[in-house]
């Protein structure tokens, strides 16, 4: 997983709520396809055409959405199936972080363990951004703020846990894993205490 600490990218605005997983991506891509392969068919219902062209009215296909890292979209984001696809897909198209009001629980906690960012904002704040496609958001994973112009810096929540991992790169293996030199001395004292007393 790559680190996340600080994001200064554009941002693309979905003016829709309760995008469920099914849209992120369609049930009969998750069988067929390895996770580096997802992102050419995030939001692919909406992305295209019946006949494979890209639909253009589609915020993501649009020119000022080409270098987009940040997807900002409507409240409940990622409802729906429980799956770590949709984060994944994400990811693989090219975003780092997701801007909404809300997000369904294990949508948020799959994107947590998967390098993908959910920013829950005041409705306020997400207004403006979903107003103003092609914003540039600055994101500081350190401080848990985001800086728009306009606006200026508004503060996001995360819990420590799931900070520490994204700062590091890392998920819950990979942090497990960094301990190994404590368990390792740990179980070495511990067998060193065993055969004294024996």
């Amino acid at each position: 997983m790559e680190k996340f600490s600080k994001l200064s990218a554009i941002a693309a605005p979905i003016m829709r709520q309760n995008i469920d997983t099914d849209i992120l991506i369609r049930v009969e891509r998750l069988r067929a396809l390895p996770p580096d392969k997802l992102g050419l068919y995030a939001f692919e219902s909406w992305r295209y055409k019946p006949d494979g062209s890209e639909a253009p009215d589609f915020v993501l296909n649009r020119p000022e959405a080409k270098d987009a890292r940040i997807l900002v979209a409507g409240d409940n984001f990622g409802c729906g199936s429980s799956r770590e696809h949709a984060p994944w897909a994400l990811v693989q198209f090219g975003f780092r972080a997701v801007v909404s009001t809300s997000f369904a629980d294990i949508f948020k906690q799959n994107s947590l363990k998967n390098g993908l960012l959910p920013i829950v904002v005041p409705a306020d704040v997400h207004a403006k951004l979903l107003g103003s496609p092609g914003t540039v958001v600055r994101v500081d994973l350190v401080y848990q703020v985001i800086t728009l112009e306009y606006v200026g810096i508004v503060r996001f929540p995360i819990d420590e846990f799931s900070k520490h991992c994204l700062l590091e790169g890392v998920d819950e293996l990979g942090y497990i894993l960094q301990q190994e030199p404590a368990i390792a001395a740990y179980e070495a004292a511990r067998v060193g205490s065993v055969n004294t007393l024996g």
